[in-house]
């Protein structure tokens, strides 16, 4: 059987400040297949962020074994690990994280800078934004559009690059129900065309938008459960 796209072997992060340690994650071990909608849910503090960092390169594990597109992560330096990020995960932030008072083209082209001439940067930056209905917001500032287009500005930026992986981090939690259904209906699209997706969320009814349920508590897995009663976004619905 192939390795999975993402493997997790007994991780465990602790941060040390002074005398004090704080153990955050404890022991975390599970796999997602290429082409999973997974959603990783916990409360504040539970360790769902951390997590996160984790399982896109953001951060390194305190011990344990982290195997990401068949590559050990222990064995890459920093910058290899920056290379692997950019080529192969796509981010999308609760706070959109967009450049302010510049254009939405200019902001999904950011992640091509380094691989491409500016021709098939512009070319690949429009076609993404076409596919989350942006095309007529081009050349408009990020301050100039709703909070629902600066998170489709964000998903397009994620997908510039064709990467193996989205992670979604609270990617409702500053819009209103309509832009919220908008999202979930991307990212639910994207997984049916064959895009892994994983979302992190506090929100249960968000979380059963995705296949897969992994509940964090105190820094475990507490639960890993398919998703029986999957919502499937679409217009008439509010999130709630």
């Amino acid at each position: 059987m192939a390795q999975a796209l993402i493997q997790l072997d007994n991780i465990i992060k602790t941060y040390v400040s002074g005398e004090l340690v704080t153990e955050v994650l404890k022991n975390v071990s599970f796999k997602i297949e290429k082409g999973e909608f997974v959603s990783i849910m916990g409360p504040s503090g539970s360790g769902k962020s951390t997590l996160m960092h984790i399982l896109g390169l953001l951060e390194r594990p305190s011990e344990g074994k982290y195997f990401f597109a068949h590559k050990n992560i222990a064995d890459l330096n920093d910058e290899e690990l920056a290379h692997l990020r950019n080529r192969e995960i796509g981010f999308v932030f609760q706070s959109f994280n967009l450049l302010a008072r510049t254009s939405v083209l200019d902001n999904v082209k950011l992640p091509l800078i380094y691989s491409q001439n500016k021709k098939k940067m512009d070319a690949r930056a429009a076609k993404v934004l076409k596919s989350v209905g942006l095309e007529h917001r081009l050349h408009y500032f990020t301050n100039q559009i709703s909070g629902g287009e600066k998170q489709r500005v964000a998903i397009a930026r994620a997908l510039v690059n064709e990467p193996a992986v989205i992670f979604a981090d609270e990617p409702t939690g500053n819009l209103d129900s309509k832009s919220g259904v908008q999202v979930m209906k991307i990212l639910q699209d994207l997984n049916a065309q064959g895009k892994t997706i994983i979302l992190v969320t506090h929100e249960t009814f968000t979380a059963e938008h995705a296949k897969r349920i992994i509940q964090v508590h105190d820094g475990q897995i507490v639960s890993d459960k398919v998703v029986k009663n999957r919502r499937f976004a679409n217009e008439g619905e509010l999130l709630k």
